[in-house]
């Protein structure tokens, strides 16, 4: 009987990973989107709110690593030394399609002065969509692809996580979160949050 135990309590298990999972990202509420790949795109609004931390009280981001939406390796670890600005979206999120090109245009001004743009893909199901994203959008910056959210579950319960689609990320030249928006980001406020972080030596 104990041999087959393990094996009854593995489909609850599961599903209690899904629901984990599911849980933590909220936003975007472009329910049925068309064109949407993902498999539960019934998510709440993002709060609005964006948190910018002092130097000093920032909490060190996880070192996660992946495939990227290029099928490519992609270590957050590579980009130690530079700003990085973390973006969490999807192809199927109606605000994430808003605010691409702001991030694409911010990402080339902004690389002179040791910025780097690193996205992560979640909730699409299938590759292609999100190449299409990229390619539609000027996206020249990489993305992990993270169908599942697997990777976003690495950040610690807490802290500065990135909690809806889309949200952002800033880091520091340290690694630390610097900056959390939890809404869909325009030119001017990005440019904002990241002036402060280039400023600093």
């Amino acid at each position: 009987m104990s041999q087959t135990r393990p094996l009854r309590y593995r489909p609850a298990l599961l599903l209690a990973m899904l629901a984990a999972g599911a849980s933590v990202l909220t936003g975007c509420g472009g329910e049925g989107d068309a064109g949407s790949s993902s498999g539960d795109t019934k998510f709440v609004e993002g709060t609005g709110k964006i948190t910018e931390v002092k130097r000093g009280e920032r909490q060190q981001a996880p070192d996660i690593s992946g495939k990227g939406v290029d099928g490519k390796r992609l270590e957050l670890s590579d980009y130690k030394g530079k700003i990085v600005v973390l973006n969490v979206w999807g192809s199927w999120c109606a605000p994430c399609r808003a605010e691409a090109p702001n991030l694409a245009e911010v990402a080339k001004d902004t690389e002179d002065e040791g910025v780097r743009f690193v996205g992560i893909n979640t909730r699409d199901l299938d590759r292609a969509n999100a190449k299409a994203f990229e390619r539609n959008f000027g996206i020249e910056y990489p993305s992990f692809y993270d169908p599942s959210g697997k990777l976003i579950l690495r950040f610690p319960k807490g802290s500065l996580s990135p909690q809806a689609i889309p949200s952002t990320l800033i880091l520091d030249r340290d690694g630390k979160i610097a900056v959390r928006a939890l809404k869909e980001l325009g030119e001017k406020e990005l440019r904002h949050a990241l002036d402060p972080l280039t400023a600093e030596k």
